[in-house]
């Protein structure tokens, strides 16, 4: 009986692959991390090979640990890092540069250009993006400007562009299969998020040969099967989405108005908005939320560079704390009299500000300032930047006055956090019993797509409650540490100006 599901969850910093019984039971993990290479300020690289070794290995850790065999996996879902990017020579199978990662900001000033001249409708009309280095066209035509021979390779035919689950699926079916689910191709400012088809005038505008374009299939489909020498037999790749779009799906939101975010590496909010595609006038983006059964739901989305990134400056850059876990008790710790603010935008600010150049700033420090005040400034950020993201949502769809949010990642997991969270928000926030919210996403599609798991509504039923966080902070201590963080945020964005 093939009773079992295999999650690969691609992401910035590690690769997970979980296997999953048929009662959404993790019954067995492989995880690994791979190197970040930072080769000039603001950019972020990984190297292709990292991503695809990382990924069999912990594949075959998890099947290990599982005690299964390919013969009793239903179905592979992938879910990765979106907008990151690859290209590779069709002829070898070798990349010709390392990943551009979604963090980079190398492309600033093309993006910048590319507003000055007057294009920022065509690709919100299109892709309801914004023009930005985050997305992934502009990290495209710099591979093909800066790696020697690669243009006229590209226009030859011999070059294919991936994001990450393109790559994997590309990798696993020993190059088969050219493929990108539809919620990844939304992410690359290429794609018509109207029509989920390439569109012709924005691979014009960013100079991209449609040569090199995989084929975009919905969330459910047929991504091919696995090389049989792999995992000691064929498996069949049923479901894949993008890491935010898994998470939409992990937390069963599956009906318009509800809401959720995922704290990593970064922080990315998203609000189902069902089939109607809102423009927002609050610089969030519009993006696709899944393509099921042929139909598109749409979600409002905030998008949070810096998270529990922070987090880990504290610990690798300031050698401020030795493991992540140690911030909840340092903030319980700190000087209530002291209001300090990080503003954390080590790579540029994302939503609603989208300034690719600002730089991380701290506010509001005196000589009586040391870790304790950090850490909370740090898992502070966290709270003001989903507030920022909350309030513009509810701008652009009214509809959203009351607000649940589900959470997940691994800053989900710090109470100190999330109860700050719901004080700050003004908000219940709901933490789920499953601290594999991202996998499962990507599992229940292929899983579904196998026949194995129910659908939506019984999926939907499957989700459980683990603590819900409400707020219990003074009106008027919210409105002032709210001023605080709103002031710091003008600073920042004034400086280098």
């Amino acid at each position: 009986m093939k009773d079992f599901i295999l999650a690969i969850d691609q992401g910035t910093t590690s690769t997970r692959s979980i296997v999953f019984d048929r009662s959404y039971k993790a019954r067995g993990v492989g995880q690994q991390e791979f190197t970040q290479h930072f080769p000039h300020s603001g950019w972020v690289e990984h190297e292709a090979e990292d991503l695809w070794t990382t990924t069999v290995e912990t594949v075959r850790k998890a099947m290990q640990a599982a005690s299964v065999t390919a013969a009793e996996i239903a179905a592979i879902g992938i879910t990765n890092q979106r907008e990151t990017a690859l290209v590779w020579d069709r002829r070898t199978g070798k990349a010709i540069h390392r990943a551009i990662v979604w963090q980079d900001r190398r492309t600033a000033e093309h993006c910048a250009k590319l507003r000055e001249d007057g294009h920022s409708d065509l690709v919100a009309e299109r892709t309801g993006l914004l023009i930005d280095p985050y997305f992934s066209a502009t990290k495209i035509a710099w591979l093909l400007d800066n790696v020697s021979g690669a243009r006229e390779a590209a226009e030859a035919g011999h070059l294919a562009f991936g994001t990450v689950d393109s790559w994997l699926i590309y990798k696993l079916t020993a190059g088969r299969r050219h493929v990108i689910d539809v919620t990844n191709a939304s992410r690359t400012m290429l794609c018509n998020i109207g029509t989920a088809e390439w569109d012709d005038d924005l691979l014009k505008l960013f100079n991209i040969p449609r040569s090199m374009l995989p084929e975009i299939l919905s969330n459910i489909d047929d991504f091919g099967t696995t090389e049989p020498d792999l995992f000691g037999g064929p498996i069949a790749i049923k479901g894949v989405a993008g890491d935010q779009q898994a998470a939409v799906i992990g937390q069963a939101c599956f009906t318009p108005g509800m809401m959720k975010s995922t704290y990593g590496t970064g922080c990315f909010a998203l609000l189902n908005t069902g089939t109607d595609r809102v423009t927002s006038k609050n610089r969030l983006l519009t993006t696709i939320a899944y393509r099921l059964n042929g139909e598109i739901h749409y979600a409002l989305e905030g998008s949070i560079f810096i998270a529990g990134a922070a987090v880990q400056w504290l610990r690798d850059g300031l050698k401020m704390i030795g493991k992540a876990s140690e911030t909840a008790e340092l903030a319980a710790k700190a000087d209530p009299g002291q209001r300090v603010y990080l503003v954390p935008a080590f790579t540029g600010l994302g939503a609603p500000w989208w300034d690719a150049e600002a730089r991380g700033a701290m506010f509001g420090m005196t000589r009586n300032t040391g870790p304790a005040e950090f850490a909370r400034a740090a898992l502070e950020s966290v709270c003001f930047q989903t507030r920022d993201l909350l309030g513009a949502m509810r701008k652009d769809w009214p509809r959203q006055a009351d607000t649940l949010l589900r959470v997940d990642g691994g800053m989900a997991a710090n109470d100190w956090t999330m109860q700050r969270l719901s004080d700050i928000l003004g908000v219940a926030v709901d933490r789920s019993d499953s601290s594999e919210v991202t996998a499962l996403g990507a599992a229940w599609l292929a899983g579904h797509g196998a026949g194995i798991w129910p659908d939506q509504a019984g999926f939907a039923a499957e989700w459980h409650l683990e603590r819900q966080f409400t707020p219990s902070m003074d009106a008027n201590e919210r409105d002032l540490l709210l001023k605080g963080w709103d002031c710091a945020v003008q600073c920042t964005l004034a400086f280098g100006k």
